[in-house]
């Protein structure tokens, strides 16, 4: 899948927000500056306006680790696993603690060894040398597994 601008990012983040509910999760991958935080964003802010809220102001959580976001009755947790360098770190985070009870995002998810069953992967990466254009490829697990995500 390709996405030529902001404005196809964030059209994506909105439908997929739209499939999303409690105890979902979705790893982010790429390099720095690929579009995934681009992608919480809009997909947090897509959320909130369906609810009637104003938009949050999403930023990465790199040096916080994790930001929550709370959108009428449900909550989100927004992970950047940049900065950790082990996985005995990522674990003291607890962040599948109480998976069920929230939409869970994680950017940089490479250290995580015991990955939740049901789960969006999303790898994102550069289409040109110009650094404007992205590539996206998506699998899903467990209750994703068969969804077409081509279709969206």
């Amino acid at each position: 899948m390709k996405l030529n601008s902001l404005e196809d990012t964030f059209f994506l983040s909105q439908k997929i927000g739209k499939l999303l509910s409690k105890g979902d999760v979705i790893f982010l991958y790429g390099e720095i500056g690929v579009g995934k935080t681009t992608f919480v964003r809009g997909l947090i802010n897509n959320l909130e306006v369906e609810k009637g809220m104003v938009e949050s102001q999403i930023l990465s959580p790199t040096f916080n680790i994790v930001f929550d976001y709370e959108i009428k009755k449900l909550k989100i947790m927004h992970y950047d696993l940049y900065r950790l360098k082990n996985s005995r770190d990522m674990n003291e985070l607890g962040i599948f603690a109480e998976i069920e009870n929230h939409i869970t995002l994680i950017e940089w998810p490479e250290l995580i060894e015991k990955k939740p069953k049901n789960r969006i992967e999303m790898f994102f990466g550069y289409l040109d040398e110009d650094l404007k254009k992205r590539n996206l490829k998506i699998k899903g697990y467990g209750k994703w597994g068969n969804y077409d995500f081509k279709k969206i």
